[in-house]
């Protein structure tokens, strides 16, 4: 059951949803005391240096928004070493597993976590900073008078094109066709956006690196089939 929703906040937007489910096993509970703090990126502060989170030069700097389990900034880490990957996550147990996922791992060195919403984040960013930008799966806020909620929207999509580098990716998934539906009407809407496909299997399909994750997996064993959607950063005028 959702939490109710947090108390407007005046440094920030609002935020709806839970912050915090079950109790931690006492291994991930550990990892939020020893490993979150050497990676974690504080939502608020001063502007951020990308370049400057990692403590080795990295190629590439991407963000995923509501990284859930994890399971895919973990696969993305492990396959592309040379690339900075800063995940947002406001679920505490989505960020103790991904905590689990990569303890130990040479992701330590080119994942950063923020532990909050990432709408208060990106303003700390530079103008295109990112390389390719990732919402997968969020919360798709079915009801009509919800709408506004949607992280692909009127107010996210104008700080999303900031951050994005001309000719970077942005990458919308979801089960959820109300959203899918809404998130393109959008996206299309938007000059500083231009949608990657040609074909239907390029939004049936997926990229060769996709890695899949838990909710992916759900919504295919109910029977629902995820839609990926791709789009690039326009070339500034």
């Amino acid at each position: 059951m959702a939490a109710p929703d947090t108390p407007p906040d005046a440094r920030g937007p609002q935020f709806f949803g839970r912050r915090k489910g079950k109790a931690l096993r006492p291994g991930r509970a550990r990892l939020m005391e020893t490993l979150l703090p050497r990676l974690a990126v504080p939502q608020e502060g001063p502007p951020l240096d990308p370049a400057g989170l990692f403590a080795r030069p990295v190629s590439a700097f991407w963000l995923e928004i509501g990284f859930g389990g994890g399971e895919h900034l973990a696969g993305q880490a492990a396959s592309h070493p040379e690339t900075g990957i800063l995940g947002c996550e406001v679920f505490l147990n989505g960020v103790a597993r991904l905590l689990s996922l990569i303890d130990g791992a040479p992701a330590e060195e080119t994942v950063r976590i923020c532990h909050g919403d990432a709408r208060v984040l990106m303003p700390r960013l530079p103008d295109a900073c990112l390389d390719r930008a990732f919402v997968l799966f969020p919360d798709p806020w079915p009801k009509l008078r919800h709408a506004k909620r949607r992280f692909i929207g009127p107010d996210n999509l104008p700080h999303l094109a900031r951050l994005l580098k001309d000719g970077a990716e942005l990458r919308v998934a979801s089960d959820d066709m109300t959203y899918i539906r809404w998130a393109l009407a959008h996206l299309m809407n938007c000059a500083d956006f231009a949608w990657m496909a040609e074909g239907p299997q390029d939004w049936l399909g997926r990229p060769a690196d996709w890695v899949p994750t838990r909710y992916e997996r759900k919504a295919l064993k109910q029977g629902r089939a995820p839609i990926v959607l791709r789009f690039v950063r326009t070339p500034r005028k």
